[in-house]
């Protein structure tokens, strides 16, 4: 009853409150982005419920400088000091609250990840599209970015299989916890997080 039915109330009351609350965040850091690299918001395709394509929106971290040859140069390169800022705030995330009110995400629930993946899941993995993407996670309040893909799909998994209320308020809570601290953003040796492939 609480995933088919009041999940979705919660999160639809719950983004419309904090949309409100955070309008003067999101305006300021819109218009502090646009002054630093000139650019604000970066979208996406992501899978979603049933693996269902939907439009993903974010605060854009990473300039869009290139090299000589007209390449993108590395993460590290284009990610200033700005937008370590955004994304260590997980400031980043708060246009999300977006796709909460259409219905594409959650509050909480496994991290809608890139398209390219579906084709590397196993069959224990894919559960994790059993239920809608989240803003935040299981996998999020344990590690984040700097545990292994292997581990991520462990906890998102588990917790589409233990999905409950009182489960959603203790994540909600150890999120909180986590963004004060700004713990487990990056991956070692990563900008954010290594590449899944299908092994690691």
């Amino acid at each position: 009853m609480y995933n088919h039915f009041f999940k979705r109330i919660f999160d639809f009351c719950l983004a419309l409150f904090l949309l409100a609350l955070f309008f003067p965040i999101i305006f300021v850091t819109a218009l502090l982005l646009k002054l630093t690299q000139g650019s604000v918001i970066f979208t996406q395709y992501r899978p979603g419920l049933n693996e269902k394509i939907f439009k993903i929106y974010k605060f854009k971290t990473m300039s869009d400088e290139k090299d000589e040859n007209g390449e993108l140069l590395p993460d590290e390169k284009r990610l200033k000091a700005f937008g370590k800022l955004v994304r260590s705030l997980s400031l980043d995330e708060l246009l999300q609250l977006f796709n909460v009110l259409k219905g594409d995400m959650s509050f909480v629930g496994p991290r809608p990840l890139l398209v390219e993946y579906l084709p590397l899941y196993n069959e224990k993995q894919k559960l994790r599209h059993n239920v809608r993407p989240g803003i935040t996670g299981l996998a999020q309040v344990n590690g984040r970015n700097a545990i292994s893909w292997e581990k991520k799909f462990e906890l998102d998994v588990y917790y589409v299989e233990n999905l409950c209320f009182l489960l959603d308020l203790k994540i909600m809570f150890l999120t909180a916890l986590k963004v004060l601290k700004r713990s487990g953003v990056s991956k070692e040796g990563h900008v954010t997080t290594e590449k899944f492939n299908g092994k690691n």
